[in-house]
């Protein structure tokens, strides 16, 4: 064979192999589905919607979709009235950046803090929460245990959702908030009776105040807010700190919280939570017991500490989750190896269920 035709081969040889290498990786990350399913459900999802992806390593899709319709803008106008707010938080374009409140997403966040403790000994999930507050003692209800109020299991009788954010919302202190959660009546067992809400979680947010001695949005900012770099999420520093719901976040921010959980606890190298512990949220502690009340988006999920068990095929589920009650999406899957995040604000939850479940399986379909 001639120098010449030397040359050509390898020439041959190199463009071949930038073809597979292109085509290989354009299979891999192929999530031109994904572009047409925002699209395509863009009103569902409130007229705004931001979805970032991290996979080995990096996120390796940032996706924003904005297009208010007459009526959501009108509707949107219309909250932020309702709640002083500034118009354009409500109608601006949604960014990675952009930062809202996030509802339930916020209880992940609030049970790996509670989960730091547990990993110093500070505290232990079957401590009984009489231990830390007497007033709980005084009102028949101190043998509830610490796992009973992160996984929604306390049996302490409440009222919806949205009543219970609202009277939080007028409660002026941590105190006055457990002493009005202490005198409702109990609805179950503990630990055998489901009922998902505020209450275990604004419990288990007491009981790490007393034992450090700290507020509730010092330790978040300490122990989760600043290893994860979430520099534009808090707790809202209100008076008193809404672990349930309360949160404000951005899509980039909360990724790195799922980055953390999807590395059993580790962000850029810091251990923030342990390995056991992350696998111990991921566990399925509602399994058996009687369901008072689960918000219809969550379908048949079980649920961990903070977070719902979305499949459940050995002891560590393969995908977990935390959706807000405004739509957005947060979730790690550890059998792809991968975290998403839908970052979006909406009421309507008709149909939230099957809609999660469908980006979930278009976003797996392009790993493949």
């Amino acid at each position: 064979m001639s120098t010449k035709q030397r040359f050509i081969c390898r020439k041959f040889s190199l463009l071949l192999y930038c073809m597979l290498l292109f085509q290989v990786s354009g299979a891999q990350n192929d999530f031109g589905k994904v572009d047409n399913w925002l699209k395509n459900n863009l009103e569902e999802l409130g007229g705004r919607a931001v979805l970032v992806i991290y996979k080995d390593g990096k996120v390796v899709y940032t996706h924003s979709e904005n297009g208010l319709n007459k009526r959501q803008k009108m509707v949107a106008k219309f909250v932020a009235k309702r709640q002083g707010k500034d118009q354009s938080e409500m109608t601006e374009d949604l960014e990675p950046s952009s930062r809202l409140r996030i509802a339930s997403c916020s209880k992940w966040l609030s049970a790996a803090l509670v989960m730091t403790f547990i990993d110093e000994e500070k505290l232990n999930p079957d401590d009984s929460i009489g231990k830390y507050l007497p007033v709980m003692t005084a009102n028949g209800k101190g043998n509830i245990k610490i796992w009973h109020c992160l996984s929604h299991l306390t049996g302490i009788k409440a009222g919806t959702l949205k009543e219970s954010l609202q009277e939080m919302k007028e409660i002026k202190s941590m105190e006055e908030a457990i002493e009005k959660i202490a005198g409702q009546h109990m609805e179950g067992e503990p630990g055998k009776t489901f009922h998902y809400g505020n209450v275990g979680l604004q419990i288990a947010g007491a009981v790490i105040e007393k034992i450090s001695g700290k507020s509730f949005e010092t330790l978040f900012a300490e122990r989760i807010a600043q290893p994860c770099d979430m520099k534009n999420t808090d707790f809202g520093k209100g008076s008193v700190a809404l672990p349930a719901g309360g949160a404000f976040s951005t899509a980039n921010d909360y990724l790195n919280f799922l980055v953390m959980i999807l590395n059993d606890g580790k962000f850029n190298g810091k251990q923030v939570l342990s390995k056991s512990s992350v696998i111990k949220m991921q566990e399925n502690y509602a399994k058996g017991a009687k369901i008072i009340s689960s918000p219809a988006e969550a379908g048949s999920w079980g649920y961990g500490f903070g977070e719902w068990v979305m499949e459940e095929p050995n002891v560590r589920s393969q995908g977990v989750t935390s959706p807000g009650l405004f739509g957005s999406f947060p979730w790690v899957d550890n059998e792809r190896k991968y975290a998403g995040f839908l970052f979006c604000f909406n009421l309507k939850s008709k149909g939230r269920n099957e809609r999660y479940k469908e980006l979930k399986q278009l976003v797996d379909e392009a790993f493949k």
